[in-house]
């Protein structure tokens, strides 16, 4: 029984990450999750999950060398699958040292006590051990928009606070690869969204906003382009690296699903509206009266676009699900887990909103 360490795991893409891999697996493989739970870190996203006897919750910072030395010492870890960031552009743009000292610091405490767990007398690693980064494509700066593509070979650029600590830790895990040729892949991936995604990134931030009538936040001119990556379908590539990569190398994860985000926020309200009952109050006030441009966020990236050619070439993974049907099943996950909503989107939350888009 493989045993994996998933730091990150109550936030979005890692609690993604649990549930696809206890469908897949089941109680073939044990899953240790450490996360600190912080603002975007939240337990009820594990729910179905925590009685299982192959899964511990601990809760632990990543910059806590003490108490990730004591995790791996009293388990033979074999995997470690490392979401655990700092990942709101907007919040880096506020407070850069806090980006600093997860992203950076976390993930060289993470290295370090992972080698000092796996590595022989000779400077070998013990058979069979690997360490997966999870990055963005953010770390490769900013597109032009009428084409081109980031690559794995494309030079980083990073251009906000956050996509500089990201790339950051990609460097460490490049260097401990060439330096002690440490068992680890890095993924680069695209824009996720899906099921229990918190509610300050763009996708989450509409439903929520349009299904109260409030007004809906489009930075600029709403003409910043992303690839967009269902979640699960980010869960399924992870899971394929870890087993299938070649060790040392990079993957980009992209989803073929490039939209302006003024072309999402107008889907979401279009795909709102169909998927309403024709008695429901709500439908009322969803139109596109809601959207509110506001003033352009600092150092905004205009275009991002990934293309997935090496993973799907060396390994088979290709995204299955397009955007129009994965915004669906995002809608109906919402509108089945209203409280959830409710319950991310009080107290310190709505304080950072005001201050967000006021």
């Amino acid at each position: 029984m493989k045993t994996y360490l998933v730091t990150g795991g109550a936030g979005f893409i890692g609690s993604n990450y649990i549930h696809y891999m206890f469908r897949k697996y089941g109680d073939s493989i044990r899953i240790l999750n450490v996360d600190a739970l912080t603002y975007a870190g939240n337990l009820e996203n594990l729910k179905g999950v925590e009685e299982r006897e192959n899964y511990t919750f601990i809760r632990a910072d990543i910059c806590d060398k003490e108490a990730i030395t004591k995790i791996f010492a009293e388990n033979d870890i074999d995997r470690v699958v490392h979401f655990a960031a700092e990942s709101h552009v907007d919040r880096s743009i506020r407070n850069p040292e806090v980006f600093v000292q997860t992203n950076v610091m976390g993930t060289a405490v993470m290295l370090n006590c992972a080698k000092a767990a796996w590595e022989l007398p000779d400077g070998s690693f013990k058979e069979d051990k690997k360490f997966l980064h999870v990055s963005t494509d953010e770390v490769y700066g900013s597109l032009e928009e009428d084409g081109g593509y980031f690559y794995e070979t494309t030079p980083y650029a990073p251009r906000s606070p956050y996509s500089a600590s990201k790339a950051s830790s990609d460097m460490l895990v490049k260097a401990y690869m060439d330096t002690y040729h440490f068992p680890a892949n890095i993924t680069n991936c695209s824009n996720n969204y899906g099921p229990y995604q918190f509610p300050e990134k763009l996708i989450p931030l509409i439903i929520n906003n349009a299904l109260q009538g409030k007004k809906l936040p489009v930075y600029g001119d709403g003409k910043n382009v992303r690839d967009w990556l269902y979640v699960e379908d980010h869960a399924k590539a992870i899971d394929m690296v870890q087993e299938k990569g070649r060790l040392f190398e990079t993957y980009n994860v992209g989803g073929h699903n490039e939209k302006q985000n003024i072309e999402i926020v107008k889907m979401i309200i279009e795909t709102l509206r169909e998927m309403l009952p024709e008695n429901d109050e709500r439908r009322a006030h969803i139109t596109e009266d809601l959207i509110t441009y506001v003033e352009d966020r600092k150092g905004h990236d205009r275009r991002y676009a990934i293309a997935p050619d090496k993973i799907r070439q060396e390994i088979g993974w290709e995204p299955e699900t397009m955007f129009k049907e994965g915004i669906r099943r995002t809608i109906e996950w919402y509108f089945d887990h209203e409280d959830w909503m409710k319950n991310v989107t009080s107290g310190d939350y709505q304080k950072y909103y005001e201050e967000m888009y006021s």
